[in-house]
């Protein structure tokens, strides 16, 4: 009795999160088969305080998901997709699709139809390229976003799962003083700067919202 320690619960808030997570999703316009994938992870979630750890670990070897996050904000990568092609559309905590144009620009925009491949070239590192421009998402030593036809190292980017169920896409190449830099739409749907950018930040924050 002396070393029994209260297992963690769910904060009043969680659920409420959760759904709020769920209904961006269909806000956002994502197919049905989306939408169970967000409620997977959402039951994933709170079975980590339900289940004992060698239960919940053992149910998630099954699910293939190997990178589940116990606590903490330990980001979690896709190891279990390399190799793979996904078309998604990356929808923005900011609201807006991630999109690049035929010139190359890179942008936010509302327009449900701005859809990129993300192509895992190798474990946790993905290549987002525009399905309907070809460009490639890319960023250079000074943290600037550019759209690109030629492949370079400059379009690798660390794919991560946040614990609040979004993605961050950091550049692989590149760090500012030691610190990663992110993709990031502001609240205007403009890029902002690697340099400036904080995994913290909502901005910094997508949804891969599957297509058909």
């Amino acid at each position: 009795m002396g070393n029994y320690k209260p297992r963690p619960h769910p904060t009043p808030g969680t659920a409420s999160a959760l759904q709020r997570l769920v209904g961006r999703q269909r806000e956002a316009g994502a197919s049905e088969i989306g939408v169970r994938e967000c409620v997977c992870w959402c039951v994933f979630f709170l079975a980590q305080f339900l289940l004992p750890k060698s239960e919940l670990s053992e149910l998630l070897t099954q699910a293939d998901v190997s990178r589940f996050c116990w606590s903490g904000r330990q980001p979690r990568s896709y190891h279990h997709l390399e190799g793979d092609v996904r078309w998604r559309q990356l929808y923005s905590s900011t609201h807006f699709f991630l999109s690049l144009d035929g010139s190359g620009k890179v942008q936010g925009t509302r327009r449900k139809d701005s859809i990129v491949e993300i192509r895992s070239v190798n474990v946790g590192i993905v290549a987002i390229r525009s399905v309907h421009s070809g460009f490639y998402l890319a960023m250079n030593r000074k943290g600037r976003v550019y759209g690109t036809k030629e492949y370079s190292p400059n379009c690798k980017f660390k794919e991560r799962i946040e614990e609040n169920g979004y993605n961050t896409y950091s550049s692989f190449h590149w760090h500012h003083k030691g610190r990663p830099m992110f993709i990031s739409l502001n609240r205007k749907g403009i890029p902002q700067r690697g340099i400036n950018t904080r995994r913290q930040r909502l901005s910094t924050h997508f949804l891969p919202l599957t297509v058909f």
